[in-house]
């Protein structure tokens, strides 16, 4: 699985990079085939409460699967939209079995 992290407005330390590459492996335990994870982190409203905008796409074959989450921290975003995720990838590969 290739994985690309995107960040809009400032510049994700290797701490929060390495945070997500790990959570975001892990979805692969739900459903092996999937080809490319898009992540995109981006501060809006920099002086506001959940100003932190995540979002992830996840590419697999024939299919895409997107969530987003806005949180007060990026690693608490990507902690809810993997688990979002893992969610909508059981619910697809249920679909791809029928």
């Amino acid at each position: 699985m290739e994985i690309k992290i995107q960040s809009i407005h400032f510049d994700a330390t290797e701490q929060l990079k390495a945070f997500i590459e790990k959570k975001v492996a892990k979805l692969e335990k739900n459903y092996e085939d999937i080809q490319k994870a898009e992540i995109s982190l981006k501060v809006v409203k920099p002086a506001t409460a959940l100003n932190k905008e995540t979002s992830i796409t996840v590419i697999v074959p024939g299919s895409q699967l997107h969530v987003e989450k806005t949180c007060d921290t990026f690693e608490e975003g990507v902690d809810q939209a993997v688990d979002a995720l893992r969610i909508q990838l059981t619910k697809f590969k249920e679909k791809m079995r029928k």
